[in-house]
C-alpha cells in the first residue's frame, strides 16, 4: 500500500510537515510495510516559505519590516537564482496581532511593500508573492506605498495606507513608483476568486476574521468603493472584472494593478516544483486536509486544486480537518472522496487546538483501519 499526504496546516495550532507525519505514523501503524511520500503544502499563506524550502534549494534572507500595525519586526523571504518567493503574511498576517488588536480598520500591508521593495533592490527579477493569511483589508495601498506610489486625500495630504484611509482617498500619484518594478516579473499566488467589492469581495468575505464587525464592514465597503473608483479611472478597467482582486483585503488587485502581476494558482505552483503528480501516480490513497473544511474551500483553495489532480490521475483523496463548516459538502465536487473532522465530542476551539495532535491521529488510525477492512 503507497499513500501520499499532501495536507496544508491547521492555522494556528499544526504545520503542514506535523499533519502528514502524524498521518505517515497512523498508516505505519496499521500498514507497517506501507510505503509513505509526503508533501508540504501550503496556499501563499501559512507555511508558504516552509512549503518552498522542503522542495526546492533556496536561502532564507531576513530584514526588518513594519508589521500590520506599524511596528517594527523580522521578517523573511526565500530566494532561489533570480527568483524571491514572498509571503505576505511574514509582514502582514494575522498572526501577528492578538486577538484584541485586530481590526481591518487600522491595519495596513506596508511591511509587505517593504519585502517587495528589498528583493528589487537586491536584483532579484522573478517575484512569487503568496498572500493568504492577510490581517489587512487596505487594498493593498500600504504596499504600494512601500513600493512610491502616493495616495492623496482631498487636501492634497498623503494618506498612512490603512483600511480607514480606503474612504478619504482622492487622488493616486505614481509618479514616485520604484522603476524597478518595470524589470520584474512577479507572480501573485493566489488561490480564491473573490472579486474586491460585493458579498464574495475583500470586506464581507474576510473581514470578519480579521475583526471588523458589522459595522466595520459597512465602512470598510465604502472605502473600498471609493478607492475601486479611483483605480479605474488610473489604470482604465474595471477592478471588479480582476480574478482575485478581493484577496488578502484587497491586495491581489492592487498587485495585479500597480505592478502587472500575473495571477496564478498558489496550490498549483508548489504542487509543480513538488512532482505532484508524478507522486500522485503511485499512490494507492492520497491523504489532505485543513484547519477548517467548507465552501470556501471549492473556491479555488488547496484542497480544490489537490482534488483536480487527484481526479484527473483516478486517485481517491480522503480529507481530515480540524472541523467542518457550513456548506463543507461542495468540496467533493471538486474531487475530493471523504472529508472527515478530528472532533469526536462537543468542546472548545482551545480544547481543540491543544489536543490536535492526540485527535488527528485518533481520526487518522479509524480512517486506516477502515481500509485496512477492503484490502
Amino acid at each position: 500500500m503507497r499513500f501520499l499526504f499532501a495536507s496544508d496546516s491547521y492555522k494556528g495550532s499544526l504545520s503542514s510537515q506535523t499533519v502528514n507525519q502524524i498521518l505517515a505514523d497512523a498508516a505505519k501503524q496499521i500498514f507497517p510495510d506501507c510505503v509513505c511520500d509526503q508533501v508540504a503544502i501550503a496556499d501563499g499563506g501559512e507555511g508558504t516559505l516552509e512549503a518552498f524550502l522542503s522542495q526546492k534549494t533556496g536561502r532564507r534572507i531576513e530584514i526588518s519590516v513594519h508589521d500590520p500595525l506599524f511596528r517594527i519586526r523580522p521578517a523573511s523571504y526565500v530566494v532561489s537564482g533570480d527568483t524571491a518567493v514572498i509571503c505576505m503574511a511574514e509582514a502582514s498576517g494575522l498572526p501577528l496581532l492578538s486577538e484584541n488588536e485586530r481590526n481591518p480598520l487600522w491595519t495596513t500591508t506596508y511591511g509587505t511593500g517593504e519585502l517587495i521593495l528589498h528583493a528589487l533592490q537586491n536584483g532579484y527579477k522573478n517575484i512569487a508573492i503568496g498572500i493568504g493569511g492577510s490581517a489587512t483589508n487596505d487594498g493593498g495601498m500600504g504596499a504600494m506605498i512601500a513600493l512610491g506610489a502616493q495616495f492623496l486625500d482631498v487636501n492634497g495630504n498623503p494618506l498612512r495606507g490603512i483600511g480607514n484611509d480606503l474612504q478619504s482617498v482622492a487622488r493616486i500619484d505614481l509618479s514616485k513608483l520604484s522603476p524597478l518594478i518595470q524589470k520584474a516579473k512577479f507572480t501573485i499566488m493566489c488561490d480564491v476568486t473573490n472579486p474586491l467589492l460585493g458579498e464574495t469581495g475583500a470586506t464581507y468575505t474576510y473581514g470578519p476574521q480579521k475583526g471588523a464587525t458589522a459595522e466595520i464592514l459597512l465602512l470598510l465597503e465604502a472605502g473600498m468603493t471609493n478607492y475601486a473608483q479611483h483605480l479605474n479611472e488610473v489604470f482604465q478597467t474595471d477592478v471588479q472584472t480582476v480574478r482575485g482582486g478581493g484577496a488578502a483585503g484587497g491586495l491581489g488587485a492592487a498587485l495585479k494593478l500597480f505592478l502587472n502581476g500575473e495571477m496564478q494558482s498558489g496550490i498549483d505552483v508548489l504542487l509543480d516544483i513538488a512532482g505532484f503528480d508524478e507522486l500522485v501516480a503511485k499512490a494507492d490513497f492520497v491523504f489532505s486536509g485543513e484547519g477548517r473544511i467548507d465552501w470556501q474551500s471549492a473556491n479555488g483553495k488547496v484542497l480544490s486544486g489537490l482534488g483536480k489532480r487527484c481526479q484527473r490521475a483516478g486517485k481517491p483523496l480522503i480529507c481530515i480537518a480540524g472541523s467542518l463548516g457550513k456548506n463543507f459538502e461542495e468540496i467533493y465536487q471538486q474531487g475530493v472522496t471523504a472529508a472527515f473532522s478530528i472532533l469526536n465530542k462537543p468542546m472548545s476551539l482551545q480544547e481543540a487546538i491543544d489536543n490536535s495532535e492526540k485527535l488527528l491521529h485518533a481520526t487518522a488510525e479509524s480512517i486506516f483501519r477502515i481500509l485496512k477492512t477492503n484490502v
